[in-house]
């Protein structure tokens, strides 16, 4: 579930958009007043989505998305004349009066796009160190050696070994350099 953190100047407007999220099925993590209040919950989250107004006290939106973690998604509820004009990346925009079908919708288009956004991360292939690529080039060699194999025939062969028994390519490179040295 992701973590909404709600902030509007105006704490009347706050408890408005969080009580309709909340009866709605939504997490609301946090309700702030100010800027500041948004970044340290934020930085006490993992990500989410911040549903804020257009200025704070200490500042404007356009700061506060500035320096909010990259994990997080804005979504700016303002006057249409503030939606029009903004000039700000990576941020949805709610014009005022707000209705709550809309508010809805664009809340869970982003949270699809925040699990979109995780999966494909949790999915990106993982950058090996040094020290992996040299123990995976050992194995290969062993390999290439022992049983005369081509180095794309090794390298085959550990990625069966790798997927039939569920380990990484460099655990399987060290089950391989320990059994045959």
């Amino acid at each position: 579930m992701t973590n909404i953190i709600v902030a509007f100047p105006k704490q009347d407007n706050a408890r408005n958009i969080k009580k309709i999220l909340m009866q709605n099925g939504y997490h609301v993590a946090s309700v702030c007043a100010t800027g500041a209040q948004v970044l340290q919950s934020a930085g006490e989250l993992g990500g989410g989505i911040v549903v804020c107004g257009y200025r704070f006290v200490d500042m404007m939106y356009t700061e506060l998305h500035e320096y909010l973690p990259e994990q997080f998604e804005m979504l700016l509820v303002a006057a249409p004349a503030n939606c029009v004009s903004r000039d700000v990346e990576n941020l949805v925009c709610l014009s005022m009066p707000l209705k709550v079908n809309e508010l809805l919708q664009t809340v869970e288009m982003m949270e699809y796009t925040i699990t979109r956004r995780r999966k494909k991360a949790r999915n990106a292939p993982k950058e090996r160190t040094e020290e992996e690529y040299t123990l995976i080039q050992e194995a290969k060699a062993l390999l290439m050696e022992r049983n005369n194999l081509s180095e794309e025939e090794a390298h085959r062969y550990m990625q069966k070994r790798s997927m039939d028994n569920g380990t990484g390519l460099t655990e399987t490179a060290q089950m391989i350099l320990s059994l045959l040295t």
